[in-house]
């Protein structure tokens, strides 16, 4: 470290004995300070804050540079407080204080500097937990300072000096619990979450013994009150609710700085007034005949439902739809193959995108006819945000179905509705009972419907006999499969179908970085658009659809279907059998991922540890080449193995397919067809993972 310079004269000040003031600029660090470590600048800041506020209250023990000659030079190593003379030094080059303020010094020649600065280090024992946070307390309710003067007094946070504070809050028979061992810091950080001293000495002595950890705690003392992770609280916000005379109870020692909403009744009509709000917007934005708000969704409301229909664009909206596609076109040609867009550029491009999307977006609407007769019903969705529930058709507003006349005036019993799936047959509405004639009045049996009991008695059976009856037709009951999972992989509505299966095509692209960009979701995408291409637009006119394809085109689609099933993405807080069970469909399929993924510095070497670098160049090309690694720092190191292994399809062990017991290594694995002109593999980018 180089010397200050010092000022003319300077030598002057300097006083012979045991206790002297030694200019800071004379003060330089000692070879022999025992703390090799650094300070923090946390440390250090704290340590500053202290000096500006209170001075230097402890000593700082030095001992005299003697030079080559056997003379003192003037300067003075600084063998206990280098801190100290840090956070000085810190203030001088801040023009705080003078460079050459004097500071209070022990000079010690005839010890050890080592052990001295050992000493200084160790043998001291730091403040209790309980004394500070009493101490802060103090601070706060005898001398006044708020939490903001205390943290500049002292060097910390604000947040810091907010919590100690309410540990200094805690009840008295809590803190002596914490002081006798009785209670462990997290435990007593959790009792913190309320102020009320009786509340929590109520939870100590119900909580002794059992069930005593910090979730159990903090369970009991916010019962009936509503955690702000919660979909209410999500939505309100505290600005809202403590607007609206709500209070909260902070917890300090969350990361988030949560809290509980303390009034459960006020939050939940802040819900509902913020829910009808948005439904009286919705409706008289779109036009809708009612709308209704709940909590949450009535699922057995007995209502029916419209959905959008494709439309055509009006000659006005085609025409600026085409002018924006090609605006577009024109505005990022120029910058084709660049990694970014200029910030103009790209500000204007996201004008066009989402002026193209909203015209897009008319194709696909709402009938005026079912708007008029159809509601909106606004509910609150899992993570707080407002679910809209559009085109809900009321019973009395239902548009019956046109029926043919009969051919001939004896056929006077109505022709079966298809749509009631085989509940009004005969002429019978559910529960009438065909041939009764019950006291001459048999038109009027006719309408008296059955009880939800026995209608309920009779459909089970009817369902145990279609079970029955479609597993003796294996051909047709493929047809019906593929007729449902087409309708939940490529339209998006509820399907209508008495199959109880669901195709959930989870989307995986935020696991991996890169992912959509690689070749094989590109090949999957178009494999996608190409069969969305040959369905029909409606999804009413599908069945028909599928009773017209061969064998061949509907196992093809049965596949396509089926595929867009998997998920097997590992995820440290998910069971591990979906992953399992995805080894084993490998292992059937005939996998080989080295046509779909390569190890490249960014995919994977410069996420592992250098012992995992050279193991796995170690096992794709050998220890000669392993060892020639060791010494490379880590990013010369994944840039290396990506080039060693880059011809060896070596894989990770998790994308490795085993071989059954009972065949042999396969013949044909599926991978993606090798490009014609390379070495067999896609040209992967480095993102893909």
């Amino acid at each position: 470290m180089s010397k200050l310079v010092l000022k003319p004269g300077s030598t002057d000040l300097v006083q012979s004995g045991f206790q002297t003031l030694i200019p800071l600029d004379r003060l330089i660090k000692s070879p022999d300070n025992a703390r090799k470590t650094p300070h923090s600048a946390a440390s250090l800041a704290s340590l500053r804050a202290s000096i500006a506020a209170k001075g230097i209250l402890q000593n700082l023990i030095v001992k005299p540079e003697v030079g080559e000659d056997g003379t003192e030079t003037g300067f003075y190593f600084v063998t206990a407080g280098e801190g100290r003379r840090l956070a000085q030094i810190a203030r001088a080059k801040d023009a705080e204080i003078p460079r050459d303020t004097p500071m209070p010094c022990v000079i010690r020649e005839t010890d050890d500097a080592h052990e001295v600065s050992l000493d200084e280090n160790v043998t001291r024992e730091a403040m209790t937990p309980a004394d500070q946070y009493e101490a802060f307390r103090a601070l706060n309710i005898d001398r006044g300072m708020d939490a903001a003067e205390i943290a500049a007094r002292f060097g910390v946070s604000e947040h810091t000096v907010k919590q100690r504070l309410r540990l200094g809050a805690v009840s008295p028979v809590l803190m002596q619990a914490y002081r006798d061992e009785k209670l462990t810091l997290t435990q007593l950080m959790a009792y913190a979450v309320t102020e009320d001293h009786a509340r929590q000495e109520a939870a100590f002595d119900r909580l002794k013994g059992v069930y005593n950890d910090a979730f159990h705690i903090k369970r009991l003392l916010t019962e009936g009150q509503v955690s702000h992770t919660d979909r209410r609280a999500k939505l309100i916000g505290m600005q809202a609710y403590e607007s609206a005379g709500g209070v909260i109870e902070r917890d300090l020692f969350t990361e988030d700085g949560g809290g509980y909403f303390t009034d459960a009744a006020l939050l939940d009509q802040l819900v509902m007034q913020h829910l009808a709000q948005v439904a009286a917007a919705t409706r008289q934005a779109e036009g809708w005949k009612w709308a209704e708000v709940a909590m949450d969704y009535p699922y057995s409301n007995g209502w029916g439902r419209v959905y959008k229909e494709t439309q055509d664009l009006s000659a006005d909206d085609s025409a600026a739809l085409l002018a924006a596609q090609e605006a577009l076109e024109a505005l990022v040609a120029p910058f084709e193959g660049a990694d970014e867009l200029p910030d103009d550029i790209d500000r204007q491009a996201g004008e066009l995108e989402t002026e193209i999307e909203r015209l897009e977006a008319l194709e696909d609407a709402y009938l005026p006819e079912d708007i008029a007769r159809g509601g909106v019903f606004v509910s609150l969705a899992h993570d707080g945000t407002i679910n809209l529930t559009r085109g809900l058709i009321r019973p009395e507003d239902e548009v019956p179905e046109p029926k043919d006349e009969p051919e001939d005036e004896d056929a006077d019993a109505p022709e079966t509705d298809d749509e009631t799936d085989g509940l009004a047959r005969d002429g019978n509405e559910p529960g009438s009972v065909a041939g009764e004639d019950e006291e001459g009045e048999g038109d009027i049996a006719e309408d008296v419907p059955l009880s939800d009991l026995l209608l309920r008695d009779l459909t089970t059976h009817r369902t145990l006999a279609l079970r029955y009856a479609l597993a003796e037709q294996p051909e047709l009951a493929a047809r019906f499969l593929v007729h449902k999972l087409t309708l939940d992989t490529f339209y998006n509505q509820r399907s209508v179908t008495c199959l109880d299966i669901t195709a959930r095509r989870a989307p995986i692209e935020q696991y991996a970085d890169g992912l959509d960009e690689t070749p094989t979701a590109a090949a999957l995408n178009t494999r996608h658009e190409a069969w969305a291409e040959g369905l029909p637009e409606d999804p009413r006119d599908l069945w028909a659809h599928i009773q017209t394809l061969d064998a061949e085109t509907l196992g093809a689609l049965l596949a396509h279907c089926t595929a867009s099933t998997v998920f097997a993405v590992v995820q440290p807080y998910m069971p591990k059998a979906a992953y399992a069970a995805s080894v084993e469909m490998a292992a059937h399929i005939g996998l080989d991922m080295t046509g779909h993924w390569r190890p490249t510095a960014r995919s994977y070497f410069s996420r592992v540890t250098k012992g995992q670098i050279l193991a796995a160049v170690r096992q794709a090309v050998g220890d000669e080449a392993a060892v020639r690694l060791t010494k490379l720092k880590k990013p010369e190191m994944a840039a290396a193995a990506e080039q060693l292994v880059a011809a060896t399809g070596w894989l990770p062990m998790c994308l490795r397919t085993p071989v059954l017991p009972d065949q042999q290594e396969p013949d044909a694995p599926c991978a993606l067809p090798a490009p014609e002109g390379t070495d067999g593999l896609p040209d992967l980018p480095e993102a893909a993972e």
